[in-house]
């Protein structure tokens, strides 16, 4: 009996995180994806821009344009919206430390356009605590951050109803090794402090409350143990029910509803055999879209290529057709949900609810998510998290396909000319971008300007919502690198700790293990040299905040007996070099993941060439593509690394090998 077909349920919003360059490059991207049927922008802002400091600033050096859209003022954030109608538009903006600055350009570009500002939709992910742990674009100290998202809340709520003023993200929690249950309770944890700190503030009435949990959403990650995944996502909205309800006296279900969209896992993604890739894509999105009950509002898909380097718009465009593939030609939206009455998926998310529950009591007992940050205790879980499943990786009991297991592989066209199969940035365009921002700041008029700042600093010595403030200084030209630098001034800025000291021992060391054997490799040649311990430099230059490779080599050359000098991210060039010659390291390890190791490896050789530190070998991790590594080791590097070289304890024995051959001590063997 066939009936009236059920009517199908709306599709999620399809996006593509994007953005490169310039403003007018990513405009063009935008408007050939929206014509390609994608539903959504989710805009990708380069480093500077992200951590506040104009494209003319030293750290800004090999950074601009290169993992996302540089927008320094007004100007540029015209440019990048140009043709496109704000206010039927739903934007993602993934931005955290500078979220406010962001979104007031964004409100006064979309009043020139005449738009309503009551009707704008969008999100900024403006989730501070994350970049503590993981990664690594915070600027202020987490009592300031924390006062900037709560103005952002209070100011969207009452003048922007409909944006979400904020997306609590595990995303990048799970990259940084977080097990399902730290993800669901370390972002239950900042969501709760974040409520609490906007209803602590007053700046929104009580008969509000409802509309202020209403607009908090969720980012999240979706890795390729897609059953466990799904079943996060129901944990996750059981519990989000739970506290809104029950902490907050939410009455209304819609207002509690659990509201998250995805980026399926990046970091998860491999260099050997990328091909692979587009099924762990597939299996990822089917964890947050086969459940009706835990189906994510938004998704975005990387790129089968993202570990070689930057995808070009082919294969963004392929990642869209997998979602328009499974919305449209599937079934999928024609049924309730399939897992209702599922003995095993009930007991899973159980599991998880009571563990993550436990955590979260646990977190709370010391004070709340952003005393656990400054303790270092959250860092030093995921460091922990992550060093365990690296290890379970290395021993093979965590297989993943081409890399750890069927490693025998046919010629891929897909990649048989690996400088077409990404796309790279014109070296020329940083000074581009540099030089219009010189010509921005001559042209405006100073006096508003200087204004403006004024204003800002007043207002943050001060208590009132720094939106208004913010507004002034976007509509007076004032640039990121200015705004930032404003509020540097009053409020300061934070290093986050490392978690590399509190990390346990991940790795067996007993008497035939790898590592025990590279622990003797380390003492022989420590005794070789002199006597002490070895000791290695971890530097990360630049402003790329994914610390967490940099991190597992730090405890690995720990635990493999180095004495590890690691100073976090955010390290010039020159400051790197220093602490070389200062704590007289035997080598040198560069970690970068943006794609600025062409500016800045060379600057980092160059120093340490006139420092007479030209005997210590340099060594280059990274996402890096095959001519550029050539060209690093042509520059003098002594060798480079990539997602493809999973084994740690063997590049920490790669890296005593380049230290006696800097010292011309005959090589030694590892004996498994």
């Amino acid at each position: 009996m066939s009936g009236t077909p059920r009517p199908k349920d709306r599709p999620w919003l399809m996006r593509t995180y994007a953005g490169h360059s310039t403003a007018e490059a990513s405009n063009e991207l935008y408007r050939r994806n929206l014509a390609k049927g994608q539903t959504g922008l989710s805009v990708a802002f380069d480093l500077p821009t992200q951590t506040g400091y104009d494209p003319d600033h030293i750290l800004a050096r090999g950074e601009v344009g290169r993992v996302g859209v540089p927008v320094s003022h007004l100007g540029d954030m015209r440019r990048l919206f140009q043709e496109i109608p704000l206010e039927r538009m739903n934007t993602s903006m993934t931005i955290n430390a500078t979220a406010m600055w962001l979104l007031a350009l964004y409100q006064v570009v979309a009043e020139e356009h005449g738009a309503d500002i009551t009707k704008l939709q969008g999100t900024t992910q403006n989730d501070i605590v994350k970049e503590y742990l993981s990664r690594g674009t915070h600027v202020f100290p987490p009592g300031p951050s924390l006062r900037l998202t709560t103005d952002m809340i209070a100011y969207t709520v009452n003048h922007i109803p409909k944006w979400n003023p904020i997306n609590i993200c595990s995303y990048h929690l799970q990259e940084a090794g977080a097990t399902p249950v730290q993800e669901i309770a370390f972002a239950m944890s900042t969501a709760v402090a974040v409520l609490d700190a906007v209803f602590a503030s007053g700046q929104v009435p009580e008969d509000r409350k409802g509309d202020v949990v209403a607009r908090i959403s969720f980012f999240v990650n979706a890795g390729v143990r897609f059953i466990e995944e799904m079943c996060k996502m129901r944990a996750f909205g059981r519990i989000w029910d739970r506290i809104t309800r029950e902490r907050y006296g939410i009455e209304n279900p819609k207002h509690r509803r659990f509201r998250y969209g995805v980026q399926v896992n990046s970091l998860g993604l491999t260099e050997a055999q990328p091909e692979n890739n587009i099924q762990r894509i597939v299996l990822e999105m089917l964890a947050v879209t086969l459940s009706k009950d835990a189906r994510a509002r938004a998704v975005q898909l990387p790129a089968w290529n993202e570990a070689l380097g930057l995808p070009r718009p082919w294969d963004q465009q392929w990642s869209l057709r997998i979602q328009q593939v499974l919305a449209h030609e599937s079934d999928l939206l024609e049924y309730d949900d399939i897992f209702e009455g599922s003995h095993v998926i009930e007991a899973k998310v159980a599991t998880l609810v009571e563990e993550a529950e436990a955590e979260i009591e646990r977190i709370q007992e010391m004070g709340g998510a952003m005393a656990a940050v400054e303790s270092g205790y959250l860092k030093a879980r995921l460091v922990a998290s992550h060093s365990e499943r690296r290890a379970r990786i290395e021993a093979g009991e965590e297989k993943i396909v081409g890399v750890n297991c069927y490693e025998s592989t046919e010629s891929n066209p897909l990649t048989a000319d690996l400088d077409t199969a990404i796309m790279t940035v014109d070296p020329e365009n940083e000074a581009r971008v540099v030089s219009a921002l010189h010509t921005w700041r001559e042209q405006r008029d100073e006096g508003p300007a200087q204004e403006a700042l004024g204003a800002l600093r007043k207002a943050a010595v001060g208590t009132d919502n720094l939106m208004e403030a913010t507004l002034r200084c976007a509509r007076a030209g004032v640039t990121t690198g200015e705004w930032a630098w404003a509020l540097r001034d009053v409020f300061g800025e934070y290093r986050a700790p490392t978690g590399v000291g509190g990390a346990p021992l991940a790795v067996a060391t007993e008497a035939g293990s790898l590592l025990a054997s590279v622990r003797e490799k380390v003492g022989k040649t420590a005794a070789d040299l002199g006597g002490g311990r070895l000791r290695l430099l971890v530097g990360k230059p630049g402003l790329d905040g994914h610390s967490n490779g940099a991190e597992q080599i730090a405890v690995r050359a720990r635990d493999a007996g180095f004495e590890v000098v690691y100073q976090g991210i955010r390290l010039t060039p020159e400051q790197i070099v220093s602490a070389a010659v200062a704590e007289d390291v035997h080598c040198v390890g560069l970690s970068i993941l943006s794609g600025s190791h062409a500016e800045l490896v060379p600057d980092v050789l160059e120093r340490m060439r006139t420092a007479g530190a030209q005997d210590i070998p340099v060594i280059v991790g990274g996402i890096i593509p095959s001519s550029d590594a050539a060209a690093l080791r042509a520059a003098g590097v002594a060798a480079v690394f990539t997602p493809k070289d999973f084994g740690i304890t063997e590049i920490i024995g790669r890296i005593v090998d380049e230290i006696r051959a800097a010292n011309t001590l005959p090589p030694l063997e590892v004996l498994v």
